[in-house]
């Protein structure tokens, strides 16, 4: 019991990374990457949504009509990205001027709206909320790793901190749309690599036992074609031989 919440927990970190493995919430993430401070309020920010969100669809998941599941997930997600706008104009007015339009825009983010399509409408609160938890910390995960890229080597700086023996050493087109779809792509690449592969896994039984469409190639086994395919046709001279032969 405790693995299987765990493995919910720990999967949207690298295995289901929302951001570097299912690609989804890309424009929050190149807009608000080019500094390690905007990237860390973005990312706490989807984090408490997206946990919020899934526990309460999870609660209304069998009071919620089907036909009418999309709206009702946006009318819960935009409650709560309303009241962390609301907490931020207040307490952290800098912070909140610093994400502009992309804070209102996390009631649009795909990672939150797939979340609560894909995982809470099926599973119960505890689950949903460590489903939500984990997919955040994957997406802020993400982006601090984007942003440190960006800012350190595009801008000399980290947090707004100047790195003085990287000042001469800049390279400004990190900090701009181009670098940070080279980054994105390159974190990508990494994680692709260093992450489970899936469907690595070759097939070893190749039996007729259950295939669809057996009865379309008179039954033959795949693994008999596969012999055919790798010895290659019998060409005419050999066949004529085998036939003198009989």
């Amino acid at each position: 019991m405790k693995n299987n919440k765990l493995s919910i927990l720990l999967r949207g970190l690298i295995a289901e990374n929302p951001v570097l493995v299912l690609v989804l919430g890309t424009c929050p993430t190149l807009a608000q990457s080019t500094s390690v401070i905007a990237a860390l309020s973005m990312g706490i920010a989807a984090t408490l949504v997206l946990v919020c969100s899934n526990m309460v669809i999870s609660v209304l998941r069998k009071i919620i009509p089907d036909t009418v599941r999309i709206p009702c997930y946006i009318v819960v997600i935009a409650g709560f990205v309303t009241v962390v706008q609301l907490l931020m104009q207040a307490y952290l007015p800098d912070l909140y001027k610093m994400m502009g339009v992309y804070l209102a825009l996390i009631v649009v983010n795909c990672i939150i709206l797939g979340r609560a399509e894909m995982f809470a409408r099926k599973n119960n609160v505890i689950d949903s909320a460590l489903d939500g938890l984990g997919m955040g910390l994957g997406f802020l995960l993400a982006l601090l790793a984007m942003a440190t890229i960006r800012e350190v080597f595009g801008n000399g700086s980290f947090a707004g901190i100047e790195i003085s023996f990287l000042a001469d050493y800049k390279i400004p087109i990190l900090t701009q749309a181009p670098g940070g779809f080279l980054v994105f792509g390159i974190l990508i690449a990494i994680v692709n690599k260093i992450g489970p592969k899936k469907g690595a896994e070759k097939r070893k039984n190749f039996s007729c036992e259950g295939c669809p469409s057996a009865s379309l190639c008179g039954k033959v086994s795949c693994a008999e074609n596969c012999e055919l395919v790798a010895g290659g046709e019998p060409d005419a001279a050999d066949t004529k031989k085998e036939e003198g032969n009989a």
